[in-house]
């Protein structure tokens, strides 16, 4: 037995002592059995006769009773002992003997401290707890656990992570198989996970973990039981570190973008410089469409005659290109454009004046005409020639479209482009997309480019 046992007869003589009871005191069982009580011997003649009265009355009463006691080793050092002593009782009910069951005290307490510690992370823990089985299957759950899982604390146990995580299920396991193989890793590891059930909550949480390997006590070499996967949802503190930290990007993207811009003699590449800096992290691809600046009234036209939005275009047509809103795509030409290819600077493209041809509708036509900025995405099932009915480079799924605007007038629209790798463009990218714009649009201005 794990635990020391000694038995004695109604004579109070030793008749058992397993080795337990000889490694904790040293007596061995030759030494011991046959011995009438422990005076002089495994404890001192003043605790022999409370070790003898506790004895006598376990004869006389039911059930097991608990007592501590100090013994002696072999050596002389006394041993503080925690035992449960009950009455051995023949066929007629009449008690022949007693057996002791005890341990140290210190032990025991170590036991008793580690069933209350799991208890109490099982019961009251603020952090999510769950053991795991040698084939990666969950064992007990705490109802932290359950609750950041969203299930039951039974109704899963058994089933594999892969049940109620649809990503980061990989790196959860591949973390487990370590700690089964090498240990417990030295720092806390950051999971971000996607959970299975509709109901809960964030479709991404950051979970800090921590692991430990189990292995049983009682084995004479370390067999797993499994792991303790000990864990805290972090996901709103991850979120605002790294939301923050991208301010701090954008920022510093926008000052070097300005320092490099001054150096620029030409507006139109200070134009381009903007542009180059504001992809860095933030899009895969930037262009940048002017309308036409528009062509001055006639001869001896008198402020009235024309309608706002209507200019004449010199074939003699009042409007007829330049009317926007009005079923048909404002004119927007081409003036900047980063490389569809292999990553570089933007390219200024040659002033032909010919207008894209954009269907009405278009992202890009509808910032111009809302004087604000359009979000757009291919969504999960978009058609394989989204990006091109768009007029958009190959691969992209994600469009935000921004209006350049400066001293009060509308110079065109620059769009910014990401491919599937990437998410769609949020609020905060908008806003970040539009402090871009009005540095681009300034630039433009000063060389006199664009104006609607």
């Amino acid at each position: 037995m794990d635990a020391a046992l000694a038995a004695f007869g109604a004579d109070c003589a030793v008749t058992h002592w397993n080795r337990e009871a000889e490694r904790i005191l040293g007596w061995t069982a030759a030494e011991a059995v046959g011995r009438r009580g422990l005076a002089g011997w495994a404890a001192r003649k003043e605790d022999a006769e409370e070790i003898q009265a506790a004895l006598a009355a376990a004869m006389r009463s039911p059930g097991r009773q608990v007592e501590e006691f100090a013994l002696l080793t072999k050596d002389g050092r006394r041993v503080l002992v925690r035992t449960q002593i009950s009455a051995v009782r023949g066929p007629d009910g009449r008690a022949n003997g007693v057996y002791c069951a005890f341990s140290e005290v210190h032990a025991q307490l170590d036991l008793e401290r580690s069933i209350a510690l799991s208890e109490a992370l099982f019961d009251d823990g603020s952090w999510g707890v769950a053991l795991v089985d040698a084939d990666l299957r969950l064992a007990v759950l705490n109802a932290h656990a359950a609750r950041a899982l969203g299930v039951g604390r039974t109704a899963s146990l058994g089933c594999p992570l892969g049940d109620l995580l649809t990503q980061g299920v990989e790196e959860l396991e591949g973390a487990l198989q370590h700690v089964l193989a090498e240990g417990a890793p030295p720092a806390a590891a950051e999971l971000w996970v996607t959970l299975r059930s509709e109901e809960a909550g964030p479709p991404r949480r950051c979970w800090r973990s921590g692991f430990v390997r189990l292995a049983s006590p009682l084995a004479e070499e370390p067999v797993p039981l499994g792991v303790a996967w000990l864990f805290q949802d972090v996901t709103d503190a991850k979120r605002a570190e790294q939301d923050s930290s991208l301010l701090r990007f954008r920022a510093h993207q926008l000052h070097r973008a300005g320092r490099a811009a001054a150096e620029c003699p030409d507006p139109s590449e200070a134009a381009a410089v903007h542009l180059d800096f504001a992809l860095a992290g933030f899009a895969d691809h930037g262009l940048v469409d002017l309308a036409p600046a528009p062509v001055p009234a006639p001869y001896g036209a008198v402020d009235g005659d024309v309608d706002a939005d209507e200019a004449w275009d010199g074939d003699g047509d009042l409007g007829a290109a330049n009317r926007a809103g009005r079923g048909r795509a404002p004119r927007l030409v081409r003036a900047l454009a980063s490389p569809a290819g292999e990553p570089g600077p933007a390219e200024a493209l040659s002033g032909t004046g010919i207008p894209m041809a954009y269907p009405p509708g278009h992202p890009a036509a509808q910032a111009y005409e809302r004087r604000g900025s359009v979000r757009t995405s291919a969504g999960p099932g978009a058609a394989e020639g989204w990006a091109a009915a768009r007029k958009w480079p190959d691969g992209t799924v994600h469009g935000l479209c921004v209006v350049l605007r400066s001293r009060g007038r509308t110079l065109g629209v620059a769009t910014f482009l990401r491919a599937p790798s990437r998410r769609p463009f949020d609020r905060a990218d908008a806003d970040y997309a539009e402090e871009v714009a009005a540095r681009i649009a300034a630039a433009l201005d000063l060389a006199g480019a664009g104006g609607g």
